[in-house]
């Protein structure tokens, strides 16, 4: 049977599923209550921190499930991305969001605002910092405008060091005068259950948000351009992570159509690669995470100056 893709209006109708242009935002959408069982507790809990402190890996292990792509590249969060943890007595709305950190360029701003925002009307605020590095300037930026009484400071990547260091930055950390601090590993999930739990008593009693079998409100499609966006952070060159955009264009199940965004021409030549190479890599990558069979086409285009335009970043959905 042939297959057409759809109409610029089609897809606009289609956004919450599609993701193209008008872009939609991931996570707009308010929950809407499903049930407030007797006795049941519920809440929002946000992640911050600043770039790269493992916010979206803590989140994939809290969840035991992969709901938002990681990487070493900072920055690699952009929106706002909701996973649910449901037991039949709790639920929790977890909320990941960009690193907080000095920007560069309008999409760094916007992506500082959305992590802000994150932070209104939150039952829990996780705040992040690192156990390999100092407890810095940025760190401390972050803490002050965060409520003490809903924050708990959570000491991650505990696996990369040994136990007096990890002594010696909990108590590093107290200077930022929060009451609870809890050290994780959020890569190997060593305390990350005594932290889940903690979380969870912390929770008011409220209604069930979401249904019990839904892990994230994420629109497939943009959870699609998502992966993408995941591989090509882990195969192109360093200097390309930040220019790089994906968003999907075509959606006819199983045949999806990605596009990739870079601001140079001279980029455009890196994300193919010689013959196709890298292309072809981050296809088979992305292709290796979603359903079998899926049609995957990937097609790279040169947006100059994307990331400083604010057209271009409301097309795009930042």
């Amino acid at each position: 049977m042939t297959q057409e893709a759809l109409e610029p209006d089609e897809l606009n109708e289609l956004n919450e599923e599609v993701g193209g242009e008008p872009a939609v935002e991931p996570g707009a959408g308010e929950p809407m209550v499903v049930e407030q069982p007797e006795g049941h507790r519920s809440g929002f809990v946000t992640l911050v921190g600043r770039p790269n402190v493992g916010k979206s890996t803590l989140l994939n292990q809290m969840l035991g499930t992969k709901v938002t792509i990681v990487s070493d590249k900072p920055q690699t969060t952009r929106t706002e991305v909701r996973g649910v943890f449901t037991r039949p007595d709790v639920q929790a709305v977890f909320c990941d969001t960009p690193g907080i950190h000095k920007p560069r360029t309008l999409l760094g701003q916007r992506l500082n605002d959305t992590a802000r925002a994150a932070l209104a009307d939150m039952d829990v605020v996780l705040f992040l910092v690192e156990a390999d590095g100092p407890i810095g300037r940025g760190d401390r930026y972050i803490a002050e405008s965060l409520p003490p009484e809903r924050t708990i400071l959570v000491l991650n990547k505990i696996d990369s060091v040994g136990r007096d260091h990890v002594i010696g930055q909990l108590v590093a950390a107290s200077e930022l005068e929060f009451d609870e601090y809890f050290p994780v590993s959020a890569k190997t999930g060593r305390g990350v259950d005594a932290l889940l739990e903690h979380v969870l008593k912390r929770l008011p009693e409220g209604p069930r948000f979401y249904p019990e079998e839904m892990v994230s409100d994420v629109p497939e499609a943009f959870w699609v351009a998502e992966l993408v966006r995941e591989q090509l952070l882990a195969v192109v060159r360093e200097e390309l992570p930040h220019s790089i955009a994906t968003r999907v264009t075509e959606w006819d199940w199983p045949r999806v159509r990605c596009e990739i965004l870079v601001e140079r021409d001279s980029q455009k030549g890196i994300v193919i690669g010689r013959k196709g190479s890298v292309l072809k890599e981050v296809g088979t990558r992305a292709r290796a995470q979603l359903p079998e069979g899926v049609f995957l086409e990937l097609v790279v285009k040169v947006d100059k100056d994307w990331q400083r335009r604010p057209k271009a970043l409301d097309r795009l959905g930042y």
